[in-house]
């Protein structure tokens, strides 16, 4: 059975592979489209494209703080509330920062999360 440190450095560079691929894709298109003029459909998956290198590199952070949080002793402790995690969350979500309960609490409020 993987560790809590094994899963999320795992997830850690599958995330680093995917936004290497990414970034890749993003530089031949931005290459080739140089000509690309508002309103454009490519414009558009340009766009849709940075959002989602953006996304991978708040979840890259997010890993980071968890193996942070493992290195303080601090890891699986919610850290809105002070209690723990519930191991199937963390199995499901290696890099939860967040009970259910807080979780769903702050979703409500309208706040994604820490």
């Amino acid at each position: 059975m993987e560790t809590a440190k094994e899963k999320l450095e795992k997830e850690r560079d599958a995330v680093l592979v995917e936004m290497g691929h990414l970034r890749q894709y993003v530089e031949h298109e931005a290459e080739i489209e140089m000509d690309v003029e508002e309103g454009d459909p490519e414009v558009f998956e340009q766009e849709k494209d940075v959002t989602l290198l953006e996304a991978l590199e708040r979840r890259l952070e997010s890993i980071n703080d968890a193996l942070r949080s493992l290195e303080k002793g601090t890891y699986g402790i919610c850290e809105r509330c002070g209690n723990e995690i519930d191991p199937a969350r963390l199995e499901a979500l290696p890099d939860a920062r967040l009970c259910i309960k807080c979780q769903t609490l702050l979703e409500k409020m309208g706040k994604p999360g820490l």
